[in-house]
């Protein structure tokens, strides 16, 4: 019997797969807990083209990523940070220091997605923002005393 699964089933498929499963396992497990439907036409015509969206949104989410690393890399934020009179620094320079700069110049950067080790001293510091998975870009971090 082929069902669509409406949830992920441990050892059989993951939600929105279509599987063909014993009868028994069909009605008895996966019909009666409302794990599964059965596949009809209608049913796996709607699946695919939801599989097809899917993957064209993540296309157009991919390209856009591109996009936006290609803007970003090589370029240099200046940040500024607190020092004393013989130059001491007070505090440290933190993605999210990082991200508020980037945003200054016009790029929605979360924090969380900006890889770099904590700056204590002035100068200029490489940064990296993985934007995906296989999608990062790289910058540099001009840090300045005020």
């Amino acid at each position: 019997m082929k069902v669509i699964l409406k949830a992920d089933v441990k050892g059989s498929g993951k939600k929105g797969d279509i599987i063909e499963v014993s009868d028994g396992f069909a009605q008895n497990f996966l019909l009666k807990k409302g794990l599964a439907e059965i596949a009809t036409a209608s049913g796996i015509n709607e699946i695919t083209q939801r599989k097809a969206a899917d993957q064209f949104h993540k296309a157009e989410e991919l390209k856009a990523m591109k996009e936006l690393a290609a803007a970003l890399n090589g370029k240099t934020v200046e940040v500024g940070i607190k020092t004393g009179e013989n130059g001491k620094v007070f505090g440290s320079v933190t993605s999210a220091s990082v991200a508020a700069a980037l945003e200054k110049e016009g790029f929605q950067i979360d924090k969380k997605k900006i890889q770099m080790a904590a700056v204590k001293t002035t100068g200029i510091f490489d940064a990296e923002i993985r934007l995906m998975e296989s999608v990062s870009a790289k910058i540099k971090v001009r840090v300045a005393a005020i």
